[in-house]
């Protein structure tokens, strides 16, 4: 996954932290050890996952067969035929979505408890850190791949159209088992976003917030704040980004900064762009911008389209022209 999570030591803050993140080779300590291999079982699941999207083709070509020739029955069975096991794939991404969640909210529970500070859970829990980091990472791989595929919401809409006419005209439905209509409803809603993934990380969070109320929310929001910081420190310092062993590493740490921004404007009050922000997203948006244009254009549209208070009136012009 490339390289990121040994923290080392962190000045003030305010001035941003002062250490390098190694993501490659940091190891569960046993008091790490049940949360990590709970969230593990997740993530071995996550690059199969990426790769059955990837070559996600969908069924345009037979779907439009059959909608041209609607008395054509060997059409509407072929298309029928066609979209059935899409719709199974897309069930799987869909509860795979759900798995992401509870192991981002057990995440969040280990790297936010008291009485440490985010910076000193960072030090001390890295193996989590860096779980969390390719959480992030895969959300935005698969929202971005997800952005660039319009097969898939014509798949999952022709599918509800036909069960819906099947129904009415009381033809037993093979397919229906995989996804009932209640699921079918929960699964719309997914497939409407933009960034699905991203969308259930940040509703995720957010829940996680409402329901710790015993647990102050800088702790989440300091969290999601440092990370940001450490991976623009480390993108934008020659020093730092010459310990990469891997190329992958800075498409790695742009995915992550991106993803904790995020996070982070869905969960605190005032949200990531606002003066009392603790993220520099001036600095963050530079960081992006030096990049080659075609490899981040998704992540400045996740910037610009899922995150929740960029139009507030609090933003600075600056930062909104940034990212027009």
């Amino acid at each position: 996954m490339g390289n990121l999570l040994k923290v080392l030591t962190c000045t003030d803050l305010e001035q941003g932290p002062n250490f390098f993140l190694d993501f490659e080779n940091a190891q569960p300590t046993e008091s790490e050890k049940e949360i990590y291999n709970q969230v593990n079982v997740v993530l071995k699941d996550a690059e199969g996952i990426l790769e059955d999207l990837q070559s996600y083709r969908g069924a345009g070509h037979e779907i439009r067969e059959a909608i041209q020739h609607p008395a054509d029955e060997k059409l509407q069975e072929k298309a029928w035929g066609a979209v059935v096991p899409l719709v199974g794939k897309l069930k799987k991404f869909y509860e795979f979505s759900q798995r992401l969640e509870a192991a981002l909210r057990g995440l969040l529970g280990a790297l936010t408890s008291t009485p440490y500070s985010p910076t000193q859970h960072l030090e001390r829990e890295q193996a989590l850190a860096k779980q969390f980091a390719e959480i992030l990472h895969f959300t935005l791989r698969f929202d971005e791949l997800k952005m660039t595929n319009p097969a898939i919401q014509n798949d999952f809409s022709y599918y509800r159209r036909t069960l819906s006419r099947m129904r009415i005209n009381n033809v037993p439905a093979e397919g229906e088992n995989e996804v009932n209509n209640e699921l079918a409803n929960r699964m719309s809603l997914f497939y409407a976003e933009a960034t699905p993934m991203l969308k259930t990380l940040s509703d995720a969070t957010t829940k996680f917030v409402s329901e710790n109320k015993n647990l102050p929310i800088e702790n989440t929001t300091d969290c999601l704040s440092t990370m940001a910081s450490v991976c623009r420190v480390m993108l934008e310092t020659p020093e730092y980004r010459s310990r990469f062993t891997n190329e992958e590493t800075v498409s790695f740490c742009l995915r992550v900064m991106v993803g904790v921004i995020i996070l982070y404007d869905h969960v605190h009050p005032v949200g990531a762009f606002a003066k009392t922000s603790k993220i520099d997203m001036k600095g963050c948006i530079k960081v992006l911008k030096d990049q080659p244009p075609n490899s981040v254009e998704g992540l400045l549209n996740a910037l610009r389209y899922t995150t929740k208070h960029l139009n507030d009136e609090t933003t600075s012009k600056q930062i909104k022209s940034m990212l027009q």
